[in-house]
């Protein structure tokens, strides 16, 4: 039965980790900093927080798995943007909580916003073009000036 339940599809989190770039994998890791940083008296400020975070952790794992999302924005971008809409709720209640938990909260939210625009340069740099392959070496090159004469037009047959 444990089979047909990895045939199924179901990846370990190691296996979505595995699948990520360097750029996400700092956005996800700021994301479940956010989730955690939230500790504490919750508001629906925090809970906006965390919706954030888990938006931004559902984009990561249907890119590991390799779904195509049909987002208005680029997945760099949208996480970017998460990171900074999560930035301004933290600064909206930064005095109400304890100033090192608001610190390490804005830190998560920068991490998540950095880890985004990261990527979304990352994939738009040019990425540089193979080399071209070597065109085929002309199997007649070898014989020199006989073949240039063989081939060379008739110069003997008058126009």
């Amino acid at each position: 039965m444990r089979d047909a339940s990895r045939s199924s599809g179901r990846m370990s989190p190691a296996a979505y980790w595995a699948c990520l770039n360097a750029e996400q994998r700092i956005a996800g890791i700021g994301a479940l900093l956010l989730i955690v940083s939230t500790i504490g008296a919750f508001t629906v400020v925090e809970l906006f927080e965390v919706l954030m975070a888990l938006a931004v952790l559902l984009i990561l794992r249907a890119r590991a798995r390799g779904f195509k999302l049909r987002l208005p924005l680029a997945d760099g971008t949208a996480i970017a943007l998460a990171g900074g809409i999560s930035g301004i709720l933290i600064l909206i209640r930064m005095f109400e909580r304890p100033v090192g938990q608001g610190l390490l909260a804005l830190a998560c939210a920068g991490i998540v916003a950095f880890g985004g625009i990261r990527d979304n340069v990352k994939r738009s740099e040019p990425v540089e073009a193979p080399p071209p392959k070597p065109a085929r070496p002309n199997p007649l090159d070898g014989f020199g000036e006989a073949v240039e004469e063989a081939t060379a037009p008739d110069s003997s047959s008058p126009a």
